[in-house]
């Protein structure tokens, strides 16, 4: 996947996790540490909040593994390179 298009799709599932955030008050890094410690689990009852929180989850966690291989690739090129609109001369 090229520069671009990870911008592109990251910004697609920064729109997905917002929705998430706004609806239970809390960003989705704070979420996915009190998840993955177990402080939620008093939600693990509750249908709504299982399947929400299973989705939030996975979004995020694409999120993450989008963010890193971008991170990766952009510190692999020239920023001036990376960019998809090239000055003309």
């Amino acid at each position: 996947m090229e520069i671009h298009e990870l911008v592109i799709e990251m910004k697609l599932l920064e729109r997905r996790l917002l929705l998430y955030e706004e609806k239970y008050g809390v960003l989705s890094e704070d979420f996915y540490i009190g998840l993955t410690s177990g402080k939620l689990a008093r939600y693990d009852g509750f249908d709504e909040t299982r399947t929400d929180f299973s989705r939030w989850k996975g979004i995020y966690e694409t999120w993450l593994r989008r963010k890193k291989t971008y991170n990766n690739q952009i510190h692999q090129h020239d920023l001036a390179d990376a960019l998809r609109v090239q000055p003309v001369y």
